[in-house]
């Protein structure tokens, strides 16, 4: 199939999400594109039942009510959706516009190309721990899809950061039993979480294993059992039913290293007046891009999201001028 719009965005997870309601309010159509069989990104493929705190005017919201929020607050503006396809190709054309072509062979023509692909084509960073493969799928897991699936259980989780962290306090509640382990002495991840976290250890919530790591992994057909080892190489047992290492994603960023765009390390190069890239008519919003200064937040990039709609108007529209109206005065309206 071929498909016409101002803007194809590539990613459909939250900043791709918001950057069609700020296109919206321009009057500039966009077509979402992602490898995902469904919308919402990391959010709906890695932790749907994750809360979120740093959303503006929301203590508290689950990742998945953010992506059913986000879904309704673009649903005047009518985008249209490519899923379960990956974009293979992208063309410059000689006016100016892009032709791109996804894995099963859909057809995007747009004027302007908008990159909002998260952290890109990822993949859990796995421990080098004996046996880690045989217990995959057996009570070893990288990714919490469903808080329930442990509750009563035995869980050790092990890592430092956010990720970590944050599902460290929300299965406090869950889990029967809960240990963290954690290779440094400090964690990386905001200093409330890991105060909460210590607090959580204080009171006997749950264990918390500094300076330690995970050495060996036993059970029959299923994770029964694993060795911690700490600093001084001391070794303690800890029974289990789940060991879930939340190391963080490995990004890679697939076809769009091959399009001649600025990289470093991984992500996209942009300018913090539009975040446009080094190839005119392509922007890149998101985790998936870098900038002196950058935060890796959801609404950092709805910030960018924003910024990049006025600055693709100003190629699809270069007759006219972009004004910044309110919607408190505006309201919202389709097309």
């Amino acid at each position: 199939m071929t498909h016409e719009t101002d803007i194809c965005i590539i990613g459909a997870g939250p900043v791709g999400l918001f950057t069609v309601f700020e296109a919206g309010l321009l009057k500039m159509r966009c077509h979402l594109v992602d490898a995902l069989p469904q919308v919402g990104g990391q959010l709906s493929e890695i932790y749907p039942h994750k809360p979120i705190y740093d959303i503006p005017g929301l203590p508290n919201i689950l990742a998945k009510d953010l992506v059913t929020s986000l879904m309704e607050q673009i649903k005047p503006f009518n985008p249209e959706f490519t899923l379960g396809q990956r974009l293979e190709e992208l063309k410059k054309n000689d006016d100016g516009s892009f032709t791109l072509t996804t894995s099963e062979g859909t057809t995007i023509h747009c004027k302007i190309v908008a990159i909002a692909g998260g952290l890109g084509c990822f993949e859990p960073r796995k421990p080098v721990v004996p046996k880690l493969e045989v217990f995959e799928g057996k009570g070893v897991n990288y990714i919490i899809m469903n808080p329930e699936l442990y509750r009563d259980k035995k869980v050790v989780l092990a890592g430092g950061g956010d990720s970590a962290l944050d599902w460290t306090i929300f299965l406090a509640d869950v889990a029967a039993e809960l240990t963290l382990i954690h290779r440094g002495e400090s964690f990386r991840g905001a200093p409330d979480s890991a105060e909460k976290v210590v607090q959580l250890a204080a009171a006997g919530k749950i264990k918390l294993e500094l300076n330690s790591q995970v050495i060996t992994l036993d059970g029959d057909n299923w994770l029964n059992s694993l060795t911690i080892q700490d600093k001084d190489e001391n070794l303690k047992q800890v029974e289990t039913n789940y060991f879930i290492p939340l190391f963080g994603l490995s990004p890679k960023l697939g076809p769009i290293e091959n399009w001649g765009l600025n990289l470093h390390r991984a992500a996209i190069e942009v300018n913090t007046v539009d975040f446009a890239t080094n190839v005119p008519g392509i922007f890149a919003v998101g985790d998936i891009n870098t900038y002196p200064g950058k935060l890796k937040l959801i609404l950092c990039g709805f910030h960018e999201a924003a910024m990049m709609a006025h600055g693709a108007y100003k190629i699809i529209n270069p007759d006219k001028k972009s004004t910044l109206k309110y919607t408190t005065v505006t309201g919202i309206s389709g097309f």
